[in-house]
């Protein structure tokens, strides 16, 4: 794994991070995807998991946030508690795919995965930022803020495949914020595979690896 430089456009407490690479090179990569970390992880853990969908043709990345922590408080608290963490975070993202376009790869090979809180700010980058991206992986998370107001999202996904699993007794993420991303992200155009899990404690399971690993196989192919 190496550390990519990334020239940021705000002055946020993500900006500056590093972002660790595995996999192919940005100027060999058929693909990219972009993993983001969850509350008090790191960037090289998001990417061991991302080992259980290797391809190699494909790029991983990782952003790093300042403190292992995108955002201090719950997703789920006003959207001013948890600033400039969530702006300086969603630029973070916004920076690598400035990257990779950069590189030759486009937002339609590009896939963005994201565990707990980085599900939480991955979701929200792509309902903000609405294109055709090769892909969504949503472990565990949602729309960010205290609701969801659906005048807030305009724009299109163009049919982007998005992967929304979680439990049904998750203890950070409540169901209703999924159904309700859910509702958010079919109106603007995604296709979404949602898949709720009976009593999954909050992790990433098999079955969503194995869904993951697919999306990869599509899109290198």
């Amino acid at each position: 794994m190496k550390a990519i430089d990334v020239t940021s456009r705000i002055n946020g407490p993500h900006q500056g991070q590093p972002v660790v690479a595995a996999g192919a090179t940005l100027d060999e990569a058929k693909a990219v995807m972009i993993t983001v970390h969850g509350r008090g992880a790191t960037a090289e853990s998001i990417l061991q998991l991302s080992s259980e969908f290797y391809h190699p043709d494909m790029a991983y990345l990782a952003p790093q946030a300042s403190g292992n922590t995108w955002y201090p408080y719950s997703f789920l608290a006003s959207m001013q508690q948890n600033e400039p963490g969530i702006s300086s975070g969603l630029q973070a993202l916004a920076d690598v795919i400035e990257q990779t376009q950069a590189a030759g790869v486009p937002p339609e090979k590009t896939i963005l995965m994201g565990f707990s809180q980085g599900a939480c700010l991955t979701v929200e980058f792509l309902t903000r930022h609405p294109k055709k991206y090769g892909g969504g992986l949503i472990f565990t998370g949602g729309l960010i803020g205290p609701d969801v107001d659906p005048s807030r999202y305009t724009g299109s996904l163009d049919h982007t495949p998005i992967f929304l699993g979680s439990s049904d007794i998750d203890p950070h993420v409540p169901l209703d914020r999924v159904n309700d991303t859910e509702t958010i992200l079919t109106q603007l155009g995604a296709t979404v595979d949602k898949r709720i899990y009976p009593n999954m404690p909050h992790t990433i399971n098999h079955n969503e690896l194995s869904f993951a690993k697919q999306m990869v196989i599509k899109l290198t192919s």
